[in-house]
This record gives C-alpha cells, sequence and structure tokens, in this order.
C-alpha cells in the first residue's frame, strides 16, 4: 500500500515508468477478475486496458485512501457492469436466443499456458448468472469484503452473501458434472 502511494505520487509528477510498475503488478490479478466477469479473453484484455487508461487520465484526481488493487477491481467490475448494461439495452433478440459462448481467444504468451482446468471452470463461469458471477469475482480475485460487495452493487450483505453461496453451489454442480448445460 505504501508503494502503491509512492508510485501514484512519481507518477503524478510525470514519471511513466511509476505506472508501468502499478500495472505489471496488478494486471494479471485483475485480468482473471475481468475474464471471470466477462468470459471473454479479448473483452477482459480491453477492460483492464481501458480502466488503466482512466486511471492515468484521472491520477492528478486520484486521492488513494485505501486498497489500489481494491479500487482498481472495482472500476473493472463497474466497466464490466456498464457494458453488460448496454449490451442488454442494445439487443434485439428474445431471451429464447441468448446464450452465453465462451471465446477461444488467447493472447499468444498469456494464454498458451491456460490449463484443461482453467478452461473447464472459465466455461462454467459463464453459466452462472452474472450477479453471482460478479460477487464470487468480486470476492475471489479482487480480494473484496461482502460489505464492500454489498456497496458496490448496491445490495444488502444477506443479498450479497446468499449470490455468493448460490454461486459457488451453481459452480460446484457444474464442475462435478463436468460441465454440460
Amino acid at each position: 500500500m505504501v508503494e502503491d502511494r509512492f508510485l501514484i505520487w512519481k507518477f503524478k509528477r510525470g514519471n511513466p515508468e511509476a505506472l508501468r510498475r502499478l500495472y505489471e503488478k496488478y494486471k494479471n490479478d485483475l485480468l482473471k477478475l475481468a475474464i471471470a466477469l466477462v468470459n471473454d479473453t479479448s473483452a477482459a484484455d480491453d477492460v483492464v486496458q481501458d480502466v488503466f487508461v482512466s486511471f492515468a487520465q484521472s491520477a492528478a484526481r486520484i486521492r488513494l485512501a485505501g486498497n489500489l488493487k481494491m479500487y482498481l477491481a472495482m472500476c473493472v467490475a463497474n466497466r464490466v457492469r456498464n457494458a453488460v448494461r448496454d449490451r442488454q439495452r442494445h439487443e434485439t433478440s428474445s431471451l429464447d436466443d441468448s446464450e452465453c459462448v465462451v471465446s477461444d481467444k488467447r493472447g499468444p504468451e498469456q494464454w498458451a499456458i491456460l490449463s484443461e482446468e482453467l478452461e473447464l471452470l472459465s466455461k462454467a463461469m459463464a453459466q452462472v448468472p452474472y450477479e453471482q458471477r460478479e460477487v464470487l469475482g468480486l470476492y475471489m480475485q479482487g480480494s473484496m469484503t461482502f460489505k464492500q460487495i454489498a456497496k458496490v452493487q448496491n445490495a444488502s450483505i444477506n443479498t450479497v452473501q446468499g449470490r455468493y453461496r448460490y454461486g459457488m453451489n451453481k459452480l460446484r454442480s457444474l464442475l462435478n458434472g463436468k460441465i454440460e448445460k
């Protein structure tokens, strides 16, 4: 946390290397979160890039009072939530026609290492309802508490805990059945 404040301070004073170090420090965790939320590696990469571009553009106004990783994780979740909301607004097909699609796109160095287990998890996560998937991602990848997630989702802590529990149960059932649905 002290290192993050120091790097932000350096970046505000014109040191682009400080932003690169912050990016390198958090990009993998944020990519994992974004992939869990959008289930598309290309879109997840775009989300993380957009979050860092916005962060860089607004660095002069940022006053970090808490954990930078949590702040960036909330930014990723908000950006994905906005994209999902926009897509739903512009979608013209009926609910019967819609289904989750798992992307096969992979960046050369980043995704060549993905194992079969990660693929199964990715397919299972795609079948978990978005609000539950968001709670799972923010809790596990964003290191956020249920209270913090409740604030982000504008929901009660009990609702967030229920979403987590239902999401985990759905994942267990899908992974125990090796996914098919």
